[in-house]
């Protein structure tokens, strides 16, 4: 039977340090900052019809406990649609046509989820 021992010298001063940091940190100005962007790429990425749509992007911020959540929303609705997500998956006609949809949301959002982990990534390590 082996024994496994552990021992440590030093202190751990500036890992706890870091770690009373980022437990304490408030988040919510990058969260909105990251929300703003999200907002601008989505707009500049909506098919243009009356623009409308493209206006009508906004975004939230929900804190529960130790998590938060950023949702980007858009509030154009027509006959009870949500007229961006009909533009990013399709949709049919009363006349019996379908329109395809088209993924724009998905392309604009992506450089803001890459730039939200890069400044995460950067805050823990």
């Amino acid at each position: 039977m082996s024994i496994i021992e552990l021992s440590s010298k030093g202190k751990f001063e500036k890992t706890l340090n870091t770690l009373d940091r980022i437990l304490h940190q408030n988040p919510q100005a990058i969260l909105e900052q990251y929300g703003e962007m999200g907002v601008q790429r989505l707009q500049a990425a909506t098919p243009v019809d009356s623009g409308e749509t493209a206006a009508s992007w906004h975004y939230t911020i929900e804190r529960d406990d130790y998590e938060y959540k950023l949702t980007w929303y858009n509030s154009n609705v027509n006959d009870g649609c949500n007229v961006a997500i009909l533009l990013q998956y399709g949709h049919g006609t009363r006349g019996g046509a379908y329109i395809q949809g088209m993924d724009y949301i998905n392309p604009a959002l992506a450089p803001v989820y890459e730039e939200i982990f890069r400044t995460i990534s950067k805050e823990v390590s």
